[in-house]
């Protein structure tokens, strides 16, 4: 869909609803509104590990559907996703048989709620600003790369999902982020215009370091978009923005695909006030995400490969 808009997507969504909840479905991803006006996007991520694929196998025993990419080197992500399509586990393993988890989704701590929002308070941040909300197009190299191996900024308390880290700011943003302002995104759109790809070349360096570094780094990638619009629309379109630098990510700078994970978040979270048209309010961000994932024991060294 080079060159398409959120408009060219009205008449391929249908809307139903279900058990007080309206669902909005487009052929690549859905959008869910709670019956307490909460909206959420959903997407599937398999897309961008067909790219540069030797060979795919995907079969399905006991509702869990099993996904091999099998690469030109020879090693597999494995992506095992639950009878209702949600993420379970992602694995990678090497020529040789050894197998890394990426992402465990299917886990969930004993003090979690049911449900995927954790309503924990906001941070304590005691760093300063501008690195934890580190500025792409004003921070040199070298902050990129230590943001992308920065600790928390505060103590982890527990592991938490992938759901519950997509869908609870506040479990997020005990994490420090990187605008990627560098990337302007037209009104509607979510293409990166090819002479802005390179800009992403400082981002792919420093996330591609910190993967060599621990090979169990995941990278949330964030899409936003500005006030203008409706809300299915801007969750759907943010969702793209994010799907399409986490593309790129890989396709052009050679970031791991099984390492990012990407998620919409529509004009939920603006940096600039205001209802209008706003650049900087259609944006990326990039965050490391490992030590929630973890419970914050993501700077130990990795566990040894399962043999």
């Amino acid at each position: 869909m080079v060159g398409a808009t959120i408009a060219d997507l009205h008449n391929q969504r249908r809307e139903v609803v279900e058990g007080g909840r309206t669902v909005y479905t487009e052929p690549d991803r859905i959008i869910i509104r709670d019956p307490g006006g909460q909206a959420y996007v959903r997407g599937n991520d398999l897309y961008r590990f067909r790219y540069g694929a030797r060979d795919i196998r995907t079969d399905t025993v006991g509702g869990e559907t099993r996904t091999v990419v099998v690469r030109p080197d020879g090693s597999e992500v494995i992506t095992v996703v639950g009878a209702d399509g949600s993420l379970l586990r992602r694995i990678r393993r090497d020529p040789r048989g050894r197998e890394i988890v990426i992402i465990d989704n299917s886990y969930r701590d004993p003090r979690a709620v049911g449900g995927f929002y954790v309503d924990v308070p906001p941070p304590v941040v005691n760093i300063p600003y501008d690195r934890y909300i580190v500025d792409a197009e004003e921070a040199s190299p070298d902050v990129i790369y230590q943001t992308m191996r920065a600790p928390p900024v505060q103590r982890i308390d527990r592991r938490y999902s992938l759901d519950e880290i997509r869908y609870s700011p506040n479990v997020r943003m005990q994490m420090p982020s990187i605008d990627v302002n560098t990337i302007n995104f037209e009104t509607g759109s979510w293409t990166i215009p090819p002479d802005q790809a390179a800009r992403l070349q400082v981002i792919a360096d420093g996330i591609n370091q910190a993967i060599q570094a621990n090979p169990q780094e995941v990278f949330l990638i964030e899409g936003h978009t500005d006030a203008v619009g409706n809300e299915v629309d801007n969750l759907s379109l943010s969702d793209r923005r994010a799907q399409s630098a986490a593309e790129l990510l890989t396709q052009q700078f050679n970031v791991p695909a099984e390492n990012l994970t990407s998620q919409g978040y529509g004009e939920q979270y603006l940096k600039e006030q205001t209802q209008g048209p706003s650049l900087i309010n259609r944006r990326v961000t990039v965050r490391r995400i490992t030590p929630l994932l973890n419970g914050g024991q993501a700077n130990a060294a990795p566990p040894p490969p399962r043999q």
